[in-house]
């Protein structure tokens, strides 16, 4: 079996399990954050046994609207922290005590290799780079799971995504995703587990992971799994509370598809309006001029990130008429940031550094872009009206694009930039 079906099997307590089998499955952590958790809240006071079957497993985390913007955002926050006294919650990260859900969970050590996660968020699949059976699912699938510890799933088919080659300098993670969501086009993998592999998988970063499977479900996936290794266990070390139960793939394990990507020729890329699969190479679309540069959320707001998007600002000032927001993905990664110097350096280039939030990734908080306006994100959806507004326009690239590209006004190359 591969490594998404003997996760589901020994979670259902079966010996094997086929794709297309209707199961139930043992959960091992929830997660609901401020926008979706009082759904999940409505759902769950209309069970008859208004339990939580194991208040040290669910994880309740404020990240898309904080601190809160309107009087709504803050009555609903309000709500969950009250969810939480009534119900002992103990795993609570109120405004700055935590940062983006997708961060928080494996940082503070709710993911571990193995293990089936839900969250009331599609990014879920986040965790999958742990090499964790993790996805986002709906408030009421929540609420079942918050009161029994238990789900149904459907086991899904596996693409297996073999990546070869070394990624060029100034070509990164979030390339290669875009690269692949671009070949196989947003329904590319309905339903279905990928499983990423292969040596350019294995020397990239856990930063670089995450990203990857943080993406999948732009095409998608129920899931995108990497098997875990030494990275996956030195960063874990410390986090985890518990024994690490990690599954791997059996040799010769069945997989419905298997896609090979090379990124020694790979280019820096970008997800034009209004399409996560309207992908092209940076060069074709450089010179489109930009309003606005964001660096952050749960695919492009870790230290990985904010190390190459500082590298590339330092010494530098932000393009006169552009606006640049750089917000990072938790509060620990926030004071690395700051022990690091790389916040002076935002601050110096005329960035706007902020604290840990979602922020204008979904268009609900700061950040919100005016008619006509565009622009270059490091997040993960440019659906039209994704970041606040359906007359504007959402570029999704790197950290590095976007540095580049609010220094000169324009998509730009970060290659041109540094001169390389």
């Amino acid at each position: 079996m591969n490594l998404t079906k003997k996760i589901l099997a020994r979670a259902s307590g079966q010996e094997t399990v086929e794709a297309g089998d209707f199961i139930e499955a043992r959960v091992d952590r929830v997660m609901i954050h401020d926008l979706t958790g009082p759904l999940a809240l409505d759902a769950f006071s209309k069970l008859k046994d208004q339990r939580v079957w194991d208040v040290n497993r669910v994880v309740v985390i404020f990240d898309h609207n904080v601190p809160a913007n309107t009087t709504q955002s803050s009555s609903l926050q309000k709500r969950l922290r009250r969810f939480v006294e009534d119900y002992n919650i103990v795993n609570f990260y109120d405004v700055g005590r935590g940062g983006i859900c997708h961060q928080v969970m494996p940082e503070k050590g709710y993911v571990a290799p193995g293990e089936v996660i839900v969250g009331a968020d599609s990014h879920t699949c986040t965790y999958g780079a742990f090499g964790a059976f993790a996805t986002g699912v709906g408030s009421t699938d929540v609420a079942a799971a918050m009161a029994t510890g238990r789900l149904w799933f459907k086991v899904p088919e596996t693409l297996k995504v073999t990546v070869t080659g070394r990624f060029k300098r100034y070509v990164f993670p979030k390339d290669l995703i875009l690269s692949i969501v671009g070949t196989i086009g947003e329904d590319g993998a309905n339903y279905k587990g990928i499983e990423f592999t292969g040596p350019t998988i294995r020397d990239m970063s856990v930063d670089g992971r995450m990203t990857l499977s943080n993406m999948v479900v732009e095409v998608g996936a129920k899931t995108g799994i990497i098997e875990p290794d030494d990275k996956t266990l030195e960063y874990l070390e410390g986090r985890l509370s518990g024994p690490i139960n990690s599954v791997s793939s059996d040799p010769g394990a069945y997989y419905e598809e298997e896609l090979n990507f090379s990124v020694e020729d790979l280019e820096p890329q970008v997800a034009c309006p209004h399409s996560v699969a309207n992908v092209k190479l940076v060069k074709d679309v450089e010179g489109v001029r930009i309003d606005q540069a964001f660096i952050g959320s749960c695919t492009n707001g870790r230290l990985d990130d904010l190390r190459v998007a500082a590298n590339i600002l330092k010494g530098r000032r932000v393009k006169a008429g552009v606006r640049m927001i750089v917000i990072p993905a938790s509060q620990d990664i926030y004071k690395e940031t700051v022990r690091e110097g790389l916040a002076e350096i935002f601050v110096e280039a005329g960035a706007y550094f902020g604290g840990p939030t979602c922020g204008p990734c979904m268009g609900s908080h700061l950040g919100i872009l005016a008619d006509g306006e565009v622009c270059i994100s490091s997040t993960n959806r440019n659906f039209l009206g994704r970041m606040g507004n359906p007359k504007a326009e959402v570029y999704l690239a790197s950290p590095a694009t976007v540095a580049a590209s609010a220094l000169k006004g324009c998509i730009t190359s970060p290659k041109e930039v540094m001169g390389e």
